[in-house]
């Protein structure tokens, strides 16, 4: 693709989404006009001050942190895909999501053992955050230490579906052995919810998401030359133990933290990276990871929208909505870029 091409696809994207992020502040069980929007955010306050705490409190936050899941689940999917050179490859394969859950399912089903006071601190916001971290940490430690004692890929790949495996099955037989009010709560947290965050803890998710997201572009270059094989890569003189260590690390820090804050959101991380390929070709990792990123912004975007059912007060869980949306969309691409093969 030519370089004004590019340009002009980019610009595009990113004028799409900047009006989708505009949108979704005005989408809601009560509609608020676009001008009353924008005089929000430049400070001037809305025509009426319920609206203005609407937008400033709960809208806001929102869009943001739907703007980090899309960017950082969308860049997670495209390292992993590129690293195992597996299209069905996602954010989570590495058993990071797992761990959260896992964090997160022991201590909701484990409350009952803990004193009050211990126990309603645990489970409340922060509690959940701290736990669902320490899970997604744990497996990415023991993968680290994994992926230092073995040299292919494939390898890491199936200790990580493994890790996933294993977790998933503890939390299984928790959920078996739990009360309906404690696996309640653990089904709520698992259908994902961006809207619960206020700015402290947004501003948190997006330190460590540009953080992830920066780790994610350092491995750039040396993701284009994986493309062609490991052994061309080492004949570039691309050290593959340190790329594989900074894209299992970028991974676990955006998926491992998405995850804690907003939820485990299925899809986005393994489509969205499909969406830019059949954009912008699969060969140049630089305009893949800018692509990737507008793309997994404008998807959760569109997909919270649809999820607030605008104009009622019923509520879609996120996680069922970013399938029931995007895959229809990644499958109508795909049958027109064969046709056009």
């Amino acid at each position: 693709m030519r370089r004004a091409g590019s340009i002009s696809l980019f610009l595009t994207l990113a004028t799409v989404t900047a009006l989708l992020f505009l949108t979704n502040l005005t989408i809601g069980s009560v509609r608020i006009p676009v001008s009353d929007v924008a005089s929000s955010l430049l400070g001037e306050g809305a025509s009426k001050p319920t609206w203005d705490y609407i937008v400033q409190h709960y809208r806001l936050p929102k869009a943001v942190t739907a703007v980090l899941a899309g960017m950082g689940l969308s860049v997670c999917g495209l390292l992993m895909q590129t690293l195992f050179k597996n299209p069905l490859a996602g954010p989570y394969v590495l058993g990071i999501s797992s761990g959260s859950s896992l964090g997160v399912a022991l201590l909701i089903m484990g409350s009952g053992l803990l004193p009050a006071a211990v126990s309603h601190w645990a489970l409340s916001p922060y509690g959940i955050i701290i736990f669902s971290c320490l899970g997604s940490l744990a497996v990415l430690a023991a993968v680290l230490a994994i992926a230092q004692k073995v040299t292919d890929t494939a390898s890491i790949l199936i200790t990580g579906l493994m890790f996933s495996s294993f977790t998933g099955a503890i939390v299984g037989v928790l959920s078996y052995l739990t009360t309906a009010e404690q696996l309640q709560k653990f089904t709520f947290w698992a259908m994902g919810n961006l809207g619960d965050l206020p700015w402290a803890s947004v501003g948190i998710l997006a330190l460590i998401v540009v953080l992830g997201l920066m780790l994610a572009f350092v491995t750039v270059k040396p993701l284009d030359a994986l493309l062609l094989g490991d052994t061309y890569a080492y004949s570039l003189g691309v050290n593959l133990q340190t790329v594989r260590r900074l894209i299992i690390v970028s991974t676990a820090l955006l998926a491992g933290t998405i995850t804690a804050f907003a939820g485990p959101i299925a899809f986005v991380g393994m489509a969205v990276p499909h969406m830019a390929k059949l954009t912008f070709g699969a060969g140049n990792h630089k305009r893949l990871f800018l692509a990737t990123l507008f793309y997994g912004a404008a998807v959760m975007l569109v997909c919270d929208m649809v999820s607030h059912a605008p104009g009622t007060d019923f509520i879609l869980p996120i996680n069922a909505v970013t399938s029931i949306v995007g895959a229809p969309v990644v499958v109508w691409l795909v049958l027109k870029k064969q046709r056009i093969s």
